[in-house]
């Protein structure tokens, strides 16, 4: 049950201000666009503003990537008590075909009780919730322990560089707990998937479409190796089985190029090479090392067969299974606080992908709860919105349990 104080620390929380925040974020576009130039820079400016108007504190901004940088907040109660990271990042992904949108992606339209719009629940309302979850908590003059920590991030949706950057830097060493205010419904989210990405190259010979004899044709090649990594993805789910909250693991070529750019493919020519693209996703029991062995001996099984067999294997990324249990101190806290503010028992469940809790709970052990606001099929797609009654709920989840997890209020 929520006490007065907590009722009190409610009472603060102005919905108007949090759509108009989520909105002013949205409407900042935040894609990575090498052809133009465009990074998160101009949001990071506009939310290092909105920290020294609104918290008149000066925020930590670091230039990870030319253009591209994170923001570092800590807020020190001093008084002795856990430390709390408040996590989450600036870009986004691209919007595609304008004309596909109902509403322009970067207008943060609202109707029917939602805000529409690119980055609009991944995760430009994760960042609002964040940023006055701080606000509030600092100017309610409600006391509390231990120290706040913002950490604002960029290159999410590629090769998380970012959250690195924040990590070598030293601004995670004395953070406690984590939440990572991803799209989740508000579920709570305790294990990530792991992540493998792969580049195969399949050399072979160009010829006449006519005279292929002339030639080595990669694409059959390629075309084996699918074959052969997609037996070996229902070995893997044999084995593993489906994971409670993850689901099934999964070996996905999700691009193939044959030739790859800039040739132009032409009807009549055969290629010299083909390219795929291989997203692998892992659950907890699966090992990377052990993956990785495993797809090469297959990929020399397919060599010894074939003396014009020729592949080369590049790994893009590699981020692991992470996890953690119901009883983590975050987790007992958020568990509470949905419960006494939404009535209902919360519900579990785990990240289809990676975040940059991944690399927080990898590198540094640190438990990283995701459950922010947004539908969890939205982002990435067109028409992406998030519920404003949604984005509501998760503010007050995340004043309550920041009160709570900072005071020490854990059951």
């Amino acid at each position: 049950m929520l006490n007065e104080i907590e009722k009190k620390l409610l009472s603060r929380i102005n919905r108007d201000e949090l759509v108009k925040l989520t909105r002013d974020l949205v409407k900042i576009d935040s894609v990575i666009r090498p052809e133009s130039g465009n990074t998160e820079h101009e949001v990071v400016e506009f939310i290092a503003e909105w920290i020294r108007n609104e918290l008149g504190i000066e925020p930590v901004v670091d230039e990870v990537l030319p253009g591209r940088e994170n923001i570092f907040l800590e807020i020190d109660s001093g008084k002795p008590g856990p430390t709390l990271m408040f996590e989450g990042h600036t870009d986004v992904v691209s919007e595609g075909v304008r004309e596909l949108w109902k509403y322009d992606p970067f207008s943060a339209a609202v109707e029917d009780g939602k805000i529409y719009g690119r980055g609009s629940c991944d995760m430009k309302a994760g960042v609002a919730v964040n940023l006055l979850t701080v606000k509030t908590m600092l100017k309610s003059g409600i006391p509390f322990k231990g120290k706040m920590v913002l950490g604002i991030v960029c290159d999410e949706e590629d090769l998380m560089l970012g959250i690195q950057d924040f990590i070598k830097r030293g601004h995670a060493d004395s953070v406690d707990a984590c939440l990572v205010s991803e799209p989740e419904e508000n579920q709570l989210c305790i294990s990530m998937k792991g992540a493998l990405r792969i580049k195969l190259t399949v050399e072979g010979k160009m010829a006449h479409g006519a005279m292929p004899l002339t030639g080595i044709n990669p694409n059959t090649r390629l075309a084996k190796i699918i074959c052969a990594f997609e037996a070996y993805e229902t070995e893997q789910k044999k084995i593993f089985g489906k994971d409670e909250y993850l689901g099934w693991p999964s070996v996905t070529f999700t691009v193939i190029q044959s030739p790859p750019p800039p040739e132009p493919p032409q009807l009549n020519v055969m290629p010299g090479l083909a390219v795929a693209y291989i997203d692998i996703r892992t659950i907890p029991g699966q090992d990377h090392k052990k993956i990785k062995k495993d797809l090469s001996d297959i990929l020399a099984k397919l060599a010894a067969e074939d003396s014009d067999f020729m592949v080369k294997t590049e790994y893009l990324a590699d981020k692991p299974v992470v996890s953690m249990g119901k009883d983590e101190p975050i987790v007992r806290v958020s568990d509470r606080t949905y419960r006494d503010i939404t009535g209902k028992e919360a519900v579990y469940n785990g990240v289809p992908g990676a975040t940059d809790g991944t690399y927080l709970r990898a590198l540094k052990g640190i438990p990283s709860l995701v459950n922010g606001p947004g539908p969890r099929h939205i982002p990435h797609q067109t028409d992406e919105y998030v519920e404003i009654d949604e984005l509501v709920e998760a503010a007050k989840i995340y004043l309550i349990t920041t009160y709570r997890f900072l005071n020490g209020e854990i059951d």
